[in-house]
């Protein structure tokens, strides 16, 4: 399978980017990957990169986003940071994602079991830590009241996505204005650690 080219990608839709992971997101489910050519990938990208999406999630080991979505070598743009959380370096690539290099979708992929939202939820403070969890702060804040155990963590993790999609619309007025004329579209889901299964929010 060629990597994308502007001529593919210009043809992508926000809404057919989102299907595109989706049904990859089936395919690593079912264990039915596309069979691709790296080498050829390597080569028809070493000239310049053509991604539909842009996927913001968490380091943790366990989601490795190319593999969970059946993607190949300049496919999306994968923003990864503990927590999933949103910051002025994260926004910025994100913008050169979408309006430079032409993505069509902005995926939050938030994950369960998440140690970052745990952290959070446990008022851990720890080096350089502290200000990360901090950004998580919000989504723990919203969920005040409920008990932190299992089931209220991964309440937790569903409002972080959602904070994190306010922040880049709040933050970013340059994303804001290309969603709002269908340039792109930003969407949050929740990857299940236990099952692969990417679930829409």
């Amino acid at each position: 399978m060629k990597a994308l080219n502007k001529e593919t990608q210009s043809q992508i839709t926000p809404e057919s980017a989102l299907k595109i992971l989706l049904d990859g997101n089936k395919r690593f489910l079912d264990n039915n990957f596309i069979d691709r050519d790296y080498s050829s990938q390597v080569n028809d990208t070493s000239s310049g990169q053509f991604p539909f999406a842009a996927v913001l999630s968490c380091i943790d080991s366990r989601v490795p986003v190319e593999l969970i979505f059946d993607q190949g070598i300049g496919d999306i743009f994968s923003a990864r940071v503990a927590g999933n959380i949103v910051n002025e370096d994260m926004l910025g690539s994100i913008e050169y994602a979408c309006k430079v290099a032409g993505s069509k979708l902005i995926l939050v992929l938030g994950h369960s079991k998440c140690g970052a939202v745990t952290a959070a939820c446990k008022d851990v403070e720890l080096g350089n830590i502290t200000a990360l969890l901090s950004k998580i702060k919000p989504a723990v804040e919203s969920c005040s009241g409920i008990e932190f155990d299992n089931a209220g963590i991964e309440r937790v993790i569903v409002e972080n996505v959602k904070k994190s999609i306010d922040c880049i619309r709040k933050d970013s007025p340059l994303l804001l204005e290309m969603e709002i004329n269908n340039e792109i579209k930003i969407v949050g889901a929740v990857y299940d650690v236990s099952s692969g299964h990417v679930k829409l929010l």
